[in-house]
């Protein structure tokens, strides 16, 4: 059967955003790797702006009109926000082809499940032109044309509301938006049925869908190959089957178009003892030990466990790397077991690192020599049980499959999500770093726009507030790409802007900032939504409902065994009691100098937030928002410490309570007091006092951004 619903989910078209410009040569998916792009006109534009105008705005001047272009994206190019994937598509179906594919799955994770990858694992964004860290691109290739030099075939891109915007500006003709959660057919439905339709036209000839094995997860396989069996119950002489491709076909095709990224192996990091706050033995003996325990398990020695995760491997070994972008971590796999401790990884590490794994009997072998390993331990009998976490990729589980193994959920997983007194310490430590950087960044950013009248495009700011984080000791670089977007580019949710050719912030919208550090003592994710002259009736009271939101969960109180699952309304009732809502989570887990995004836990709707409770030690965020398209963005993120309500418990059940230890005040100007009830009032008093007495101390009292800071934390 066809996609039916395929002219109800094609990308939305936009005159502004599909207007072509003379010769141009825009490619940012190639660019966007390169860390450039091609705008020579805005250049001009901002050149002759600077030199013509001179004083302040007056609201009241009549060639306000004419001012306000300048801020305007219209005048962009707005072109190079696609990729013509023609030839990209062509080739990769050639491909396909030669393995007698219908159907190809290019996932956006690598290897080991990651959300964020390196640009050599940037397939997906290569093959489709969005740039967004999730969603997947599966391109048919049709069985009933014969003619190999042009095959013919359909592509979809399927990502969750985080990126509905994005996707639609991003990618180009060939492609069809699939969003998730709204419309009617998955990614994997619409893979199995149109390899059905093709199998049933060729008279039952099977028609396969490939993927190479290492970029999806077995949990994933299996639910997919369910699918099929339920799609075809009723269906007679068809056949449809998910296959593992060895070696990646996008890989095949990728220098055809650009230069192929090299693999990037930085040098290791040893964390001391007053970072990290367990050593290795300590946690290498209660995972041993939960294993044994949970799973009754007599013989340690032959008996194995794979960590896959690479932040896992990082906090279990106490180690850090830099391969990824603006995550601290290494690709590695670790095995482990009572005998030793096996490291996979080609990174290389200084003497103290060397003398840390002897000690430790941790053995380091060659990133890509796990395979071989596990394949020769298990014809030896060397290696005779395995536990595989859930996460694993169908390769892993292929390769272990001729010996016993059970698949679990990783115990590290969780054990990273509790920090210890020296991690929660740390991130007291590393959010006091933050807020002193991101209020210095907000008094200068509304002095040089609304008093000096300057001309400020959004990615210019961000590398701002990076020059101002830079100032601060133990600084190791941003957690992810800071999200810098004025007026109606904050209604994009992950917006990320273009090095060049991003648009002037104005000072007359909503200005979206969320951004976070990596410091050595702790990770931060914080987002403020400011306007730095007069917002609308509309904006003010939006941002009210989410600001009640991120203050009601932030004040709930609840019993121990209560998951992420269960508190998300909390959040939202605000919005909804209007009609509003936002298309994201309200919470995340948050590492320890690790991942900005750390599992297991979660505040949100999906399914597998039910099964991890919040525990005393969890850090998470809370960011309510809302998002009106193509006018303005709200997210107001706080990152929160899970504790223990002292003095609370109803028979041997204790309970809990979220401490907010972000120190960024909230805009007043987008505030309405009059919604707010005499709690709340008194909820902001507290925190603006807390704000002050952290900081005053740590800013001159004649600067900008002290008079900033005493503007915004005024009591209600």
């Amino acid at each position: 059967m066809a996609f039916s619903t395929a002219a109800a989910i094609q990308r939305p078209t936009n005159p502004r955003l599909n207007r072509p410009c003379v010769d141009c040569t825009c490619s940012p998916g190639l660019l966007s790797r390169q860390g450039r792009r091609a705008s020579v006109f805005l250049k001009q534009m901002s050149n002759n702006t600077r030199k013509s105008r001179s004083g302040r705005r007056n609201s009241n001047d009549s060639s306000i009109a004419d001012t306000m272009s300048i801020y305007s994206s219209d005048s962009l190019c707005q072109s190079a926000k696609e990729v013509n994937t023609t030839g990209r598509l062509l080739a990769l179906r050639k491909e396909m082809g030669k393995n007698e594919l219908c159907c190809y799955i290019v996932p956006s994770e690598d290897e080991h499940q990651s959300e964020y990858v390196s640009l050599l694992d940037q397939r997906r964004q290569f093959i489709s032109g969005f740039s967004g860290s999730a969603g997947i691109a599966c391109i048919t290739r049709d069985l009933l044309n014969f003619n190999d030099d042009a095959p013919e075939g359909k592509s979809i891109l399927s990502t969750d509301g985080r990126y509905f915007n994005q996707a639609s500006q991003e990618l180009d003709f060939n492609w069809t938006l699939v969003r998730q959660g709204i419309d009617p057919l998955t990614w994997q439905r619409w893979c199995i049925r149109e390899a059905k339709e093709m199998s049933l036209s060729l008279g039952g000839k099977p028609a396969k869908i490939g993927v190479d094995p290492k970029l999806i997860s077995h949990e994933e396989v299996v639910n997919f190959q369910n699918l099929i069996k339920e799609e075809l119950a009723d269906v007679e002489k068809c056949q449809v089957e998910l296959v593992a491709v060895p070696g990646n076909l996008v890989d095949n095709i990728w220098n055809q178009f650009e230069t192929v990224p090299a693999r990037v192996n930085n040098e290791l990091l040893l964390l001391t003892h007053d970072s990290h706050g367990e050593n290795f033995d300590s946690k290498r003996d209660r995972f041993l030990n939960c294993l044994t325990k949970k799973y009754q398990i007599e013989d340690l020695n032959s008996t194995s466990f794979i960590a896959v995760a690479l932040d896992e491997i990082c906090w279990f070994l106490n180690l850090r790397g830099s391969d990824i972008p603006f995550n601290p971590v290494f690709y590695s796999y670790l095995l482990i077991n009572e005998k030793e401790t096996i490291l996979f990884t080609d990174n290389p590490f200084n003497s103290t690192i060397s003398t840390y794994f002897e000690t430790n009997n941790i053995t380091v072998k060659p990133y890509n020599e796990i395979w071989s390993y596990l394949t020769a331990s298990i014809e030896s009998n060397s290696l005779k049980k395995f536990f595989i976490p859930d996460t694993a990729s169908w390769q892993l589980i292929n390769t272990v499959s001729k010996t016993s193994f059970k698949i679990i959920p990783s115990p590290i997983n969780v054990y990273k999500s509790v920090k210890n007194s020296i991690e929660i310490a740390n991130a007291h430590c590393a959010q006091v770093k933050d807020a002193q950087c991101l209020i210095q960044y907000f008094a200068w950013l509304e002095d040089k726009l609304v008093n000096h009248d300057a001309l400020l495009d959004e990615y210019k700011a961000g590398e701002k507030l990076l020059q101002i984080r830079h100032t601060q000791k133990n600084f190791m670089g941003n957690s992810f790409e800071t999200i810098s977007s004025t007026g109606a580019n904050a209604a994009v949710i992950h917006y990320s802007p273009p090095v060049e050719g991003s648009s002037m912030i104005d000072p007359s919208k909503i200005y979206l900032c969320d951004s976070g550090s990596q410091f050595l003592e702790g990770t931060t994710d914080i987002t403020r939504t400011i306007h730095m002259t007069q917002p609308t009736k509309d904006e003010i009271n939006n941002y009210t409902l989410v600001l009640k939101g991120n203050l009601a969960l932030e004040r709930l109180v609840f019993p121990e065994g209560t998951t992420g699952f269960h508190i998300d309304i909390i959040a939202r009732q605000y919005l909804w009691s209007h009609g509003l809502d936002y298309r994201h989570g309200t919470g995340h887990g948050i590492g320890s100098f690790l991942n900005v995004h750390e599992g297991p836990i979660g505040v949100g709707i999906k399914p597998h937030l039910a099964q991890f409770p919040l525990q005393a030690g969890n850090i998470i965020s809370n960011e309510p928002g809302y998002y009106k398209d193509d006018e303005y963005g709200i997210r107001i993120e706080n990152d929160m410490v899970v504790k223990e309500a002292v003095g609370l418990e109803f028979g041997d059940k204790k309970f809990l309570k979220f401490e907010n230890i972000t120190l960024v005040p909230y805009c007043r100007k987008l505030i309405n007091v009059k919604l707010l009830t005499k709690e709340e009032k008194e909820q902001l008093n507290s925190y603006n006092k807390r704000i002050w007495d952290s900081l005053v101390q740590m800013i001159q009292p004649q600067s900008i951004t002290y008079k900033w800071l005493k503007r915004e934390t005024a009591n209600y």
